[in-house]
């Protein structure tokens, strides 16, 4: 998948602010964020519903993981993916609710993405609590699947231990 797309600016962010915002981070220090790149999540996450503000940070263009990242707390943020790239067949059902809270014409106004965590030497993905994104206003929320095919521990990659030096022979 490409980039993440021009959106076009919400009136409130035209109204509020038309330079980049500094957001400080723990990972990265501080990063200039631009307007399109600020996601709005009225709800919180859940489990973080007192933080609503986040910067979509993508660490190089030709990335898989981005960083969503509170814009009010530097020391919260959470690796999110396109479920696409890890499963072919997953679908985010989003309901008629849903799309009145985002403001959603269409489903093909959104972006969908899903939490990534590690167990272990596993990465999985949050395949029942997606995070459903409007691009043409930035507003997002996280729904939970009652597909019960769909687990909060979908695995989607291994993670390889890196090899001590004192086993690398010259």
């Amino acid at each position: 998948m490409s980039a993440w797309p021009k959106m076009a600016k919400s009136q409130e962010a035209l109204a509020t602010r038309d330079e980049p915002m500094h957001v400080q981070t723990t990972r990265f220090g501080t990063v200039e964020v631009g307007n399109d790149r600020l996601l709005d999540f009225p709800a919180g996450l859940l489990g973080f519903s007192s933080y609503t503000r986040f910067a979509l940070l993508q660490p190089d263009e030709d990335g898989i993981f981005y960083w969503l990242q509170s814009v009010d707390s530097p020391e919260l943020a959470f690796v999110v993916t396109d479920p696409a790239r890890w499963c072919d067949e997953y679908e985010a059902t989003v309901r008629r609710e849903h799309m009145d809270v985002l403001d959603l014409d269409a489903v093909g106004d959104a972006r969908v993405f899903v939490i990534v965590n590690k167990y272990d030497e596993t990465l999985t993905a949050n395949l029942q609590g997606p995070l459903v994104v409007n691009l043409r206003n930035r507003r997002g929320m996280q729904i939970v699947l009652s597909d019960q095919r769909w687990t909060t521990r979908w695995e989607i990659a291994r993670v390889q231990q890196p090899v001590p030096l004192e086993c690398v022979s010259a």
